[in-house]
Protein backbone atom coordinates (compact mmCIF):
# COMPACT_ATOMS: atom_id res chain seq x y z
CA UNK A 1 0.00 0.00 0.00
CA UNK A 2 0.62 3.48 -0.45
CA UNK A 3 -0.53 7.02 -0.11
CA UNK A 4 0.16 8.44 -3.03
CA UNK A 5 -0.42 12.15 -5.24
CA UNK A 6 -0.76 11.63 -8.83
CA UNK A 7 -1.18 13.93 -12.01
CA UNK A 8 -1.68 12.23 -15.04
CA UNK A 9 -1.23 14.15 -18.45
CA UNK A 10 -1.94 13.29 -21.99
CA UNK A 11 -2.09 16.94 -24.06
CA UNK A 12 1.45 17.14 -25.93
CA UNK A 13 1.75 20.89 -26.30
CA UNK A 14 5.32 20.69 -26.76
CA UNK A 15 8.02 18.54 -28.45
CA UNK A 16 11.26 18.10 -27.26
CA UNK A 17 10.28 18.27 -23.70
CA UNK A 18 6.91 17.50 -21.97
CA UNK A 19 5.45 16.17 -18.84
CA UNK A 20 3.40 12.57 -18.71
CA UNK A 21 3.03 12.23 -15.06
CA UNK A 22 4.01 13.54 -11.67
CA UNK A 23 3.59 12.55 -8.36
CA UNK A 24 4.65 11.88 -4.61
CA UNK A 25 3.91 8.78 -2.72
CA UNK A 26 4.43 7.67 1.22
CA UNK A 27 4.88 3.94 1.20
CA UNK A 28 4.39 1.35 3.50
CA UNK A 29 6.65 -1.25 4.39
CA UNK A 30 7.69 -3.56 1.15
CA UNK A 31 5.43 -1.92 -1.05
CA UNK A 32 6.78 -2.53 -4.61
CA UNK A 33 6.02 -1.83 -7.95
CA UNK A 34 6.53 -4.08 -10.82
CA UNK A 35 7.79 -5.89 -12.73
CA UNK A 36 6.64 -3.59 -15.58
CA UNK A 37 7.86 -1.59 -17.96
CA UNK A 38 7.19 1.93 -18.49
CA UNK A 39 6.10 3.75 -21.83
CA UNK A 40 8.14 6.94 -20.83
CA UNK A 41 11.18 8.70 -19.14
CA UNK A 42 10.89 8.49 -15.13
CA UNK A 43 13.07 9.93 -12.63
CA UNK A 44 12.21 9.05 -8.91
CA UNK A 45 13.80 11.01 -5.57
CA UNK A 46 14.12 9.33 -2.47
CA UNK A 47 12.70 12.11 0.53
CA UNK A 48 13.24 9.46 3.41
CA UNK A 49 13.43 6.13 4.34
CA UNK A 50 15.04 3.81 2.03
CA UNK A 51 14.26 1.18 -0.82
CA UNK A 52 15.61 -1.43 -3.72
CA UNK A 53 15.83 -1.02 -7.17
CA UNK A 54 16.06 -3.65 -9.58
CA UNK A 55 16.83 -3.93 -13.33
CA UNK A 56 17.55 -7.43 -13.92
CA UNK A 57 19.89 -8.77 -11.71
CA UNK A 58 21.74 -5.55 -10.71
CA UNK A 59 19.86 -4.15 -7.50
CA UNK A 60 20.68 -0.90 -6.03
CA UNK A 61 19.89 0.00 -2.32
CA UNK A 62 19.12 3.84 -1.88
CA UNK A 63 18.27 6.13 0.65
CA UNK A 64 17.14 9.48 1.30
CA UNK A 65 19.11 12.04 -0.93
CA UNK A 66 19.33 9.80 -3.54
CA UNK A 67 17.10 9.06 -7.13
CA UNK A 68 17.28 6.52 -10.16
CA UNK A 69 16.14 7.01 -13.53
CA UNK A 70 14.00 4.46 -15.19
CA UNK A 71 14.14 4.71 -18.51
CA UNK A 72 11.29 3.74 -21.63
CA UNK A 73 10.63 0.07 -21.83
CA UNK A 74 12.97 -0.79 -19.65
CA UNK A 75 11.87 -3.78 -17.26
CA UNK A 76 12.21 -2.53 -13.83
CA UNK A 77 11.39 -3.11 -10.25
CA UNK A 78 11.28 -1.39 -6.72
CA UNK A 79 10.69 -1.78 -3.38
CA UNK A 80 10.51 0.34 -0.10
CA UNK A 81 12.60 -0.89 2.76
CA UNK A 82 10.35 -3.68 5.48
CA UNK A 83 11.48 -1.25 8.39
CA UNK A 84 12.39 2.17 6.73
CA UNK A 85 10.07 2.94 3.90
CA UNK A 86 10.94 5.34 1.91
CA UNK A 87 8.80 8.41 0.95
CA UNK A 88 9.50 9.50 -2.76
CA UNK A 89 8.39 11.85 -5.84
CA UNK A 90 8.29 11.03 -9.10
CA UNK A 91 8.17 12.71 -12.53
CA UNK A 92 7.37 11.53 -15.89
CA UNK A 93 8.77 13.15 -19.45
CA UNK A 94 9.68 12.63 -22.92
CA UNK A 95 10.69 14.22 -26.08
CA UNK A 96 13.03 14.61 -29.01
CA UNK A 97 15.94 16.43 -26.67
CA UNK A 98 15.80 14.03 -23.42
CA UNK A 99 18.47 12.03 -24.12
CA UNK A 100 20.26 15.64 -23.95
CA UNK A 101 18.97 16.71 -21.38
CA UNK A 102 19.31 13.79 -18.84
CA UNK A 103 23.14 14.33 -20.22
CA UNK A 104 23.33 17.64 -18.78
CA UNK A 105 22.34 16.25 -15.53
CA UNK A 106 24.41 13.50 -15.77
CA UNK A 107 22.19 10.57 -16.10
CA UNK A 108 21.92 8.18 -19.48
CA UNK A 109 21.56 4.21 -19.37
CA UNK A 110 25.12 3.40 -17.82
CA UNK A 111 24.46 6.21 -14.91
CA UNK A 112 21.08 5.30 -13.75
CA UNK A 113 21.35 6.35 -10.06
CA UNK A 114 22.12 9.79 -8.49
CA UNK A 115 22.56 11.88 -5.28
CA UNK A 116 21.50 15.85 -4.75
CA UNK A 117 21.68 18.02 -1.69
CA UNK A 118 18.22 20.02 -2.70
CA UNK A 119 15.48 17.53 -2.06
CA UNK A 120 13.39 20.29 -0.28
CA UNK A 121 13.17 22.42 -3.61
CA UNK A 122 12.63 19.23 -6.03
CA UNK A 123 9.41 18.43 -3.59
CA UNK A 124 8.45 22.33 -4.12
CA UNK A 125 8.41 21.80 -7.72
CA UNK A 126 6.69 18.73 -7.97
CA UNK A 127 3.76 19.57 -5.21
CA UNK A 128 3.35 22.77 -7.81
CA UNK A 129 3.22 20.50 -10.77
CA UNK A 130 0.35 17.97 -8.90
CA UNK A 131 -1.85 21.16 -8.11
CA UNK A 132 -1.55 22.54 -11.42
CA UNK A 133 -4.27 20.45 -12.63
CA UNK A 134 -6.32 22.47 -15.04
CA UNK A 135 -5.77 21.89 -19.49
CA UNK A 136 -5.78 26.11 -19.67
CA UNK A 137 -3.00 27.42 -21.78
CA UNK A 138 -1.42 29.22 -19.06
CA UNK A 139 -1.24 25.78 -17.05
CA UNK A 140 0.55 23.98 -19.96
CA UNK A 141 3.38 26.85 -20.08
CA UNK A 142 3.30 26.61 -16.20
CA UNK A 143 4.29 23.37 -16.04
CA UNK A 144 6.50 22.95 -18.59
CA UNK A 145 8.71 25.86 -17.13
CA UNK A 146 7.87 23.71 -13.73
CA UNK A 147 9.39 20.64 -15.31
CA UNK A 148 13.07 22.15 -16.71
CA UNK A 149 12.74 23.89 -12.89
CA UNK A 150 13.15 20.30 -12.07
CA UNK A 151 16.01 19.95 -14.63
CA UNK A 152 17.81 22.79 -13.13
CA UNK A 153 17.60 21.89 -9.61
CA UNK A 154 19.36 18.45 -10.79
CA UNK A 155 21.59 19.62 -12.21
CA UNK A 156 23.46 21.94 -9.30
CA UNK A 157 25.07 18.97 -8.07
CA UNK A 158 23.75 15.61 -9.52
CA UNK A 159 26.86 13.27 -7.96
CA UNK A 160 27.04 10.06 -10.28
CA UNK A 161 27.44 6.34 -8.41
CA UNK A 162 29.85 4.18 -10.31
CA UNK A 163 28.45 2.27 -12.83
CA UNK A 164 28.41 -1.93 -12.01
CA UNK A 165 30.72 -4.19 -13.40
CA UNK A 166 29.52 -6.86 -15.49
CA UNK A 167 30.83 -10.26 -15.96
CA UNK A 168 30.50 -12.74 -19.16
CA UNK A 169 27.18 -14.10 -17.83
CA UNK A 170 25.57 -10.43 -17.05
CA UNK A 171 26.63 -9.51 -20.37
CA UNK A 172 24.79 -12.10 -22.12
CA UNK A 173 22.04 -11.46 -20.05
CA UNK A 174 22.06 -7.34 -20.78
CA UNK A 175 22.12 -8.11 -24.25
CA UNK A 176 19.67 -10.53 -24.25
CA UNK A 177 17.37 -8.13 -22.51
CA UNK A 178 18.15 -4.97 -24.54
CA UNK A 179 17.15 -7.51 -27.33
CA UNK A 180 13.61 -7.77 -25.94
CA UNK A 181 12.95 -4.30 -25.17
CA UNK A 182 13.94 -3.01 -28.82
CA UNK A 183 12.26 -5.97 -30.59
CA UNK A 184 9.06 -7.25 -28.33
CA UNK A 185 6.69 -5.52 -30.93
CA UNK A 186 7.67 -7.98 -33.83
CA UNK A 187 7.81 -11.68 -34.33
CA UNK A 188 10.55 -12.37 -31.78
CA UNK A 189 11.18 -16.18 -31.05
CA UNK A 190 13.65 -17.16 -28.12
CA UNK A 191 16.26 -18.70 -31.66
CA UNK A 192 16.52 -14.97 -32.62
CA UNK A 193 17.69 -13.86 -28.74
CA UNK A 194 20.29 -16.48 -28.89
CA UNK A 195 21.66 -15.81 -31.96
CA UNK A 196 21.64 -11.86 -31.29
CA UNK A 197 23.44 -12.83 -27.82
CA UNK A 198 25.22 -15.20 -29.93
CA UNK A 199 25.00 -18.26 -27.21
CA UNK A 200 22.71 -21.28 -27.68
CA UNK A 201 19.15 -21.76 -27.23
CA UNK A 202 19.95 -24.00 -24.05
CA UNK A 203 22.81 -22.03 -22.45
CA UNK A 204 20.40 -19.03 -23.10
CA UNK A 205 17.82 -20.71 -20.85
CA UNK A 206 20.01 -21.93 -18.19
CA UNK A 207 21.35 -18.05 -17.97
CA UNK A 208 17.79 -16.81 -17.73
CA UNK A 209 16.61 -19.35 -15.15
CA UNK A 210 19.84 -18.84 -13.35
CA UNK A 211 19.47 -14.77 -13.46
CA UNK A 212 15.61 -13.94 -13.66
CA UNK A 213 14.35 -17.20 -12.22
CA UNK A 214 11.97 -17.16 -15.71
CA UNK A 215 12.79 -18.79 -19.21
CA UNK A 216 13.50 -16.70 -22.20
CA UNK A 217 9.72 -16.85 -23.26
CA UNK A 218 8.40 -16.26 -20.12
CA UNK A 219 10.24 -12.87 -20.05
CA UNK A 220 9.25 -12.39 -23.12
CA UNK A 221 5.80 -12.81 -23.07
CA UNK A 222 5.98 -11.21 -19.11
CA UNK A 223 7.66 -7.89 -20.95
CA UNK A 224 4.88 -7.81 -24.06
CA UNK A 225 1.96 -8.73 -21.47
CA UNK A 226 3.27 -5.62 -19.04
CA UNK A 227 3.65 -3.10 -21.87
CA UNK A 228 0.37 -3.78 -23.04
CA UNK A 229 -0.84 -3.39 -19.58
CA UNK A 230 0.73 0.30 -19.75
CA UNK A 231 -0.88 0.85 -23.12
CA UNK A 232 -4.92 -0.60 -21.69
CA UNK A 233 -4.00 1.94 -18.46
CA UNK A 234 -2.66 5.12 -20.23
CA UNK A 235 -3.65 5.39 -24.14
CA UNK A 236 -7.20 5.20 -25.83
CA UNK A 237 -5.62 2.65 -28.44
CA UNK A 238 -8.15 -0.32 -29.68
CA UNK A 239 -7.44 -3.90 -28.22
CA UNK A 240 -6.08 -4.52 -32.01
CA UNK A 241 -3.59 -1.86 -31.88
CA UNK A 242 -2.23 -2.52 -28.75
CA UNK A 243 -1.58 -6.32 -30.01
CA UNK A 244 0.42 -5.35 -32.87
CA UNK A 245 2.16 -2.71 -30.76
CA UNK A 246 3.24 -5.81 -28.65
CA UNK A 247 4.45 -8.34 -30.71
CA UNK A 248 0.58 -10.39 -31.21
CA UNK A 249 -0.90 -10.81 -34.43
CA UNK A 250 -3.86 -9.74 -33.76
CA UNK A 251 -6.58 -8.96 -30.62
CA UNK A 252 -7.64 -12.80 -30.13
CA UNK A 253 -4.14 -14.16 -29.67
CA UNK A 254 -3.47 -10.92 -27.64
CA UNK A 255 -6.67 -11.51 -25.62
CA UNK A 256 -5.96 -15.03 -25.00
CA UNK A 257 -2.67 -14.77 -23.63
CA UNK A 258 -3.76 -11.56 -21.34
CA UNK A 259 -6.43 -13.53 -19.46
CA UNK A 260 -3.95 -16.44 -19.23
CA UNK A 261 -1.27 -14.22 -17.20
CA UNK A 262 -3.24 -11.93 -15.18
CA UNK A 263 -6.57 -13.69 -15.17
CA UNK A 264 -8.48 -11.41 -16.94
CA UNK A 265 -9.79 -9.94 -20.25
CA UNK A 266 -7.91 -6.68 -21.72
CA UNK A 267 -10.83 -4.89 -21.98
CA UNK A 268 -11.98 -5.48 -18.30
CA UNK A 269 -8.74 -4.91 -17.00
CA UNK A 270 -8.60 -1.41 -18.91
CA UNK A 271 -12.12 -1.03 -17.51
CA UNK A 272 -11.21 -1.69 -14.15
CA UNK A 273 -7.65 0.62 -13.87
CA UNK A 274 -9.39 3.50 -15.18
CA UNK A 275 -12.36 3.28 -12.46
CA UNK A 276 -10.23 2.86 -10.23
CA UNK A 277 -7.67 5.37 -11.07
CA UNK A 278 -10.71 7.84 -11.14
CA UNK A 279 -12.36 6.75 -7.99
CA UNK A 280 -8.61 7.33 -6.11
CA UNK A 281 -8.55 10.88 -7.03
CA UNK A 282 -11.88 12.06 -6.82
CA UNK A 283 -11.52 10.69 -3.42
CA UNK A 284 -8.24 12.09 -2.49
CA UNK A 285 -9.46 15.55 -4.27
CA UNK A 286 -9.63 17.53 -1.32
CA UNK A 287 -6.55 16.30 0.48
CA UNK A 288 -4.72 16.99 -2.97
CA UNK A 289 -5.41 20.60 -3.00
CA UNK A 290 -3.54 20.68 0.57
CA UNK A 291 -0.44 19.19 -0.57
Amino acid sequence: MEDAYVLQLSNRKFSELYLCCCGYSKCEPLHNFGPAVRPDYLIHFILKGKGRYYIGETQYCLEAGQGFLIEPNVLTFYQADAEDPWEYLWVGFNGSNVKEYLRDVGLNSGHLIFRSDYGAELKDTVVEMIRNTTGSITSQYERQGLLYTFFAILSKNVNISTPWEEDGENIHIKRAVEYVRNNYFNAVRVTDIAKYVCIDRTYLYELFRRHLDVSPQEYLTNYRLTRAAELLTLTDLTLGEIAMSCGYQNAYSFGKAFKAKRGITPAKYREKNRSERKEYLESHKDTLKKL
